[in-house]
């Protein structure tokens, strides 16, 4: 296995310098749009110089603290929060199984992100993928003047220590793929988790992270006139003005369609229809929900780079759209089954994270409300009606929740954007800081573009990283080995005595 994951770094390695050579093509001027998009995403910019006539900026300590605690609960959204929210939710003898999934896959992401992850997602390259300056963290510390370099933040002259960002990022990287886990497990090859993980990581999130959140920066546009110009530097999804703050497209929507696939590819569980596949720890699965909200204010207001107002504003957004989530899916489900329940609960809380991270700093107070209420009827209905209709055998609904209420929260993002529904608009010139807001219908349908390109892109990459995993190692275990469980057959170990 040591062998094989060497062979599969070299390999990362060849694409990584096909990549490279294609980095090295001008982008294409966008065809209508002269102004600068709007900022959403981490900016990304590297090392950025100040005008030679003022002094250079210094980071804000307060902003520095904030950003390695919203990295710290972004950690824990992981490890424990996803790892207990999964593991109660699956059968008593694959609960380890799944705990040693999320805690490995979380850490070989970290790994691969220091190695060549960041570099790809957040440097200059071309619409689509970075480059190599920041292979191995290079540049991000100088050992001779002991000077740490600077990234960029949605704020003129408010810089960032790099390795902060470097961190910060890092950890949603990892719980992206993390998040895949849950529509395959208790019955997939650890092996070829890990396989897929690397191969996915590099195909899918580290083009669509770059292409929805790497732009220039805000320091790198001067001058109005050529506002345009410098915006050509940005990924393919900011040039075209997507909004996402925190990850709807990049995360959610991401990871939930390759789980999609991933369910498709592997097949149903043995015994599915026949035999009890209940949880069978929803008081895990409970502690594990209130560790994902918890941690998600570090997610999604961490996702503002500043102690500021827009950290405020996406915190509450966070904090109300849950909670209204929460009770739109209880509420929905006591009608359809005649009971509330606990699971509901849990899976409505979930649900309204998702929806709200693409819109947690890009709309106001009455979006967050609308969003959550939303977020909980519709994931409810897509882990029924159309998970019924689908018949695919995602075992944790991550489709349903993540994909479904990625899609719901970046389209809504489109609309309670705007200005005149309480939203704080956009940056529309960056040389003038004009904020604007655009047309309702326009805003929705870039917000469509950039979803159905998000949703293509990651089943295809998918699909070549989950099919490449099958020819090396296969991906599903033996059916023996499936009805004794994975905790045993596949890792020697039992999660209760």
């Amino acid at each position: 296995m040591a062998a094989l994951f060497v062979g599969l770094l070299l390999a990362g390695s060849t694409f990584i310098g096909a990549t490279e050579v294609q980095a090295q093509t001008p982008a294409a001027a966008p065809a209508a749009d002269t102004s600068a998009p709007a900022t959403d995403g981490p900016t990304a910019t590297v090392g950025t110089a100040a005008p030679a006539a003022a002094p250079a900026p210094t980071p804000n300590k307060g902003d520095t603290a904030w950003m390695l605690m919203s990295t710290a609960l972004v950690l824990l959204m992981s490890v424990p929060a996803l790892a207990l929210f999964y593991g109660g939710l699956v059968r008593q003898k694959n609960m380890l199984s799944v705990l040693i999934q999320v805690f490995v896959v979380f850490a070989l992401i970290t790994v691969l992100w220091a190695v060549y992850g960041y570099s790809l997602a957040f440097t200059e390259g071309n619409p689509f993928i970075g480059g190599f300056s920041r292979v191995f963290l290079n540049g991000t510390f100088d050992a001779a003047t002991g000077t740490y370099s600077l990234a960029g933040t949605n704020s003129k002259n408010t810089p960032l220590y790099e390795l902060v960002f470097v961190a910060f990022q890092s950890t949603f990287a990892a719980i992206t793929v993390c998040l895949i886990l849950g529509a395959v497990v208790e019955r997939v090859k650890f092996s070829a988790i890990l396989i897929f993980a690397v191969i996915w990581f590099t195909i899918s999130y580290l083009p669509i992270a770059h292409m929805v959140w790497f732009w220039p920066g805000p320091d790198e546009f001067t001058d109005p006139a050529k506002v345009s110009e410098v915006a050509l530097r940005g990924g393919l999804l900011w040039q075209w003005g997507a909004l996402d703050f925190a990850g709807g497209t990049v995360v959610h929507i991401n990871a939930g369609v390759a789980g999609l696939v991933g369910a498709i590819l592997l097949g149903k569980r043995v015994g599915l229809g026949r035999e009890s596949m209940a949880p069978h720890s929803l008081t895990m699965t409970m502690i594990g929900a209130s560790l994902l909200w918890f941690g998600w204010f570090g997610f999604n207001a961490g996702s503002a780079y500043e102690a500021n107002g827009s950290a405020a504003l996406a915190f509450m957004n966070t904090y109300l759209a849950t909670a209204c989530a929460v009770l739109s899916w209880l509420f929905g489900e006591w009608a359809l089954k005649g009971k509330p329940s606990l699971l509901g609960a849990a899976s409505g809380a979930v649900a309204g994270l998702v929806a709200i991270t693409p819109a947690a700093g890009n709309v106001g107070i009455p979006g967050a409300f609308v969003i959550g209420t939303a977020a909980g009827l519709v994931c409810l209905w897509g882990v029924t009606g159309l998970k019924k209709r689908i018949k695919v055998d995602d075992s944790l609904d991550v489709f349903g929740v993540h994909a479904v209420g990625g899609i719901t929260g970046a389209l809504l993002t489109g609309v309670f954007n705007s200005q005149s529904l309480g939203g704080p608009g956009f940056v529309q010139n960056w040389a003038t800081g004009k904020v604007v807001s655009n047309p309702i219908l326009v805003q929705l349908l870039i917000q469509a573009k950039a979803v159905a390109l998000t949703v293509v892109w990651t089943a295809v990459a998918a699909f070549i990283a989950f099919k490449i995993a099958d020819l090396l190692v296969g991906l599903r275990v033996a059916e023996e080995e499936e009805r004794e469980g994975l905790d045993t057959s596949s890792h020697g170990e039992r999660a209760y005595s």
